[in-house]
């Protein structure tokens, strides 16, 4: 009987970290856009602006898509580095709320990755993108985001890897 309280406990908590993190980003979002003058706008300019480049000028027949003019979308890029440092200091909240409450280590091993995701994010953004970002430099940026996103991976089959175990099985 007291595993089924427990169980629910435990999943009622994990819930409500969902429903945390929901109503951050939102505000979040909500928050950007509101200091930010005409960020749909922009938004919309930066999306409408892409086409498909070749990756280098000994590469031509590689084309990805990417900004035709990438140092005019200063503020998209303002917004999406604003975005990704103020969530990534939330991950150090929720992580601390975590220990708390004694989530499953998984859960925890996950929050730290997508600490150092965010934040990774934001320190790319922060060197790539602004007014004078080059098509070089954009596409240096996604190299430099899947270089993160293995980093993070990395980082949580680490602390997974060391989770304490109870004794021998």
């Amino acid at each position: 009987m007291n595993e089924g309280v427990e169980g629910f406990s435990r999943r009622h908590r994990e819930g409500l970290f969902s429903a945390l993190s929901a109503g951050f980003f939102f505000v979040l979002v909500g928050v950007i856009f509101v200091t930010t003058p005409d960020l749909f706008e922009k938004i919309s300019v930066f999306f409408r602006n892409f086409t498909l480049v070749p990756l280098s000028p000994n590469l031509r027949e590689i084309r990805l898509p990417a900004p035709s003019q990438p140092w005019t979308h200063s503020v998209v890029y303002l917004a999406a580095k604003q975005f990704s440092f103020v969530w990534g200091l939330f991950q150090i909240v929720i992580l601390v709320f975590r220990f708390f409450a004694r989530s499953p280590f998984n859960k925890k091993a996950e929050t730290v990755s997508n600490l150092v995701f965010w934040l990774g994010a934001g320190f790319l953004i922060s060197m790539f993108l602004n007014d004078t970002t080059t098509r070089t430099t954009w596409f240096e940026f996604w190299s430099g985001i899947i270089m993160l996103l293995g980093l993070s991976l990395i980082v949580r089959a680490i602390i997974l890897a060391a989770k304490p175990t109870k004794g021998p099985t």
